[in-house]
């Protein structure tokens, strides 16, 4: 192994951390030890190996629950960890993955089958790192999330934009609002594409692909609904109320969300969409989403 990866090996068994060294600095690595999950915990986020060797079961906080910590913080979504235990059950295999884990070997740990499993993950970590630094590098305003919408990584260009715009001063923290998980996970009912007032702007999210089993890959973007308006309205022969109501449309609300967002009645969305329909030329909601979306993207 090339560049002297860094290894941390959390185990509180003395013997194995010595058996399991010596092999891994024969090989090449650079090896870090802690015999606890809070000494793991704290040296990992203090030198930021490049893969962790865990030791499932442990005094205080067990193997498991380190994982969890450990990928609580996104600086560490891209570390490798690599489960060691004894604990050979289907269930607790799962336990590893669900944790964070990326790869699961019991004890006792054979050091000729264990090294090509680091090497492998390994490679994978640097190209996942390679590819988001490319990512930084374009300028795109784009944010991780797992399916819970909590922020696995950004770039620069997102952070800031959630940052100076939005005033999420804890990125870490981020967590998709409510109101725009349907993009995390768009079907036929679910749109790949939401937006929330936030102060004075709309956040835009879009969807762009699924990167692995814990990340979703999505675009940000700030939508100043008066630009928009102003852009139907110059597009379509309509008043200021029913570009509102178009503008919606081209975003996928129902007629109920269009009412609580503008502070209407259903009935009287249905009005304006009836009005619409006749001013731009359509016959149904669809088309007129359409036909909206082509006028706001030539805008």
């Amino acid at each position: 192994m090339n560049n002297r990866h860094t290894v941390v090996i959390v185990d509180d068994s003395v013997d194995s951390l010595n058996f399991l060294t010596d092999a891994l600095e024969d090989a090449g690595l650079t090896v870090l030890v802690a015999l606890t999950g809070e000494t793991a915990i704290s040296l990992i986020d203090r030198i930021g190996p490049d893969i962790v060797l865990m030791d499932a079961v442990m005094p205080g906080i067990d193997g498991f629950e380190t994982c969890r910590r450990l990928k609580a913080n996104p600086a560490n979504a891209d570390l490798p960890v690599i489960f060691m235990t004894g604990l050979s059950q289907t269930e607790h295999i799962i336990q590893g993955f669900q944790s964070g884990g990326v790869d699961y070997v019991t004890k006792p740990v054979i050091p000729d089958e264990l090294l090509p499993r680091i090497r492998r993950h390994l490679a994978t970590a640097q190209s996942v790192r390679t590819a988001r630094a490319a990512l930084d590098l374009t300028g795109r305003f784009l944010i991780a999330v797992d399916s819970d919408g909590r922020t696995v990584w950004s770039t620069p260009q997102a952070t800031r934009l959630l940052t100076e715009v939005f005033g999420y001063h804890d990125i870490a923290a981020f967590h998709i609002p409510s109101e725009l998980s349907s993009c995390l996970a768009p079907s036929d009912e679910a749109k790949p594409e939401a937006r929330t007032k936030v102060g004075g702007h709309y956040l835009q999210l879009t969807y762009v692909g699924k990167v692995s089993d814990r990340e979703i890959l999505l675009r940000l973007a700030v939508v100043d609904d008066n630009s928009e308006k102003a852009a139907l309205r110059a597009a379509f022969p309509v008043t200021e109320r029913e570009a509102d109501v178009l503008l919606w449309i081209a975003a996928g609300k129902s007629n109920r969300d269009i009412a609580d967002i503008l502070g209407l009645s259903p009935r009287t969305v249905n009005k304006y969409l009836d009005q619409i329909y006749e001013k731009i030329g359509v016959e149904n909601r669809t088309s007129a989403a359409a036909k909206a979306v082509r006028a706001l993207s030539v805008g």
